[in-house]
């Protein structure tokens, strides 16, 4: 009975992270064709005369002109993604396959194994919550140690 319980809870962990890498990824694709097309509409404000002669299909088979600066850009940025999500991806899967891990869960206990530990926060000695500016400053600067001495002890 137990074990079925657990098989539902882990299946349902999968579905949500499953869905949240999902949600971090359209989001990440939607933030990557933003900036794209906002970059490609700032190129046409700044030059919109070159921009549409750079686009122009017409002129590239005639071979009117060489290729413009809007081509090269597209170009290079079609080549840039293919480099830098090959690259990553196979890096990911080089160290998964140098690891020998062969789920998920067994692939995070031997990076565990292998990275340093991370130590958990300590609680702060000293404060964490200042009035203003200035009292952050004169903290930092050491002289609050002097103030409240002199604010504890006064001297007559």
């Amino acid at each position: 009975m137990e074990s079925s319980t657990q098989e539902k809870k882990k299946f349902m962990n999968f579905n949500d992270r499953m869905q949240a890498g999902l949600f971090l990824g359209s989001i990440s694709a939607l933030a990557a064709t933003g900036a794209f097309f906002a970059t490609l509409a700032a190129a046409k404000r700044k030059d919109p005369k070159m921009f549409e002669q750079g686009t122009n299909l017409a002129m590239r088979v005639r071979g009117d002109y060489d290729e413009s600066g809007v081509e090269l850009a597209l170009r290079a940025l079609k080549w840039g993604t293919f480099y830098a999500v090959t690259g990553t991806g196979l890096i990911c899967y080089g160290i998964w396959k140098l690891s020998g891990a062969k789920s998920m869960e067994d692939f995070r206990l031997r990076m565990g194994n292998i990275l340093p530990k991370i130590p958990k926060n300590e609680v702060p000695v000293g404060r964490t919550e200042f009035a203003g500016l200035n009292d952050l400053l004169t903290y930092v600067s050491g002289d609050y140690q002097n103030e409240t001495k002199s604010i504890k002890s006064p001297e007559s």
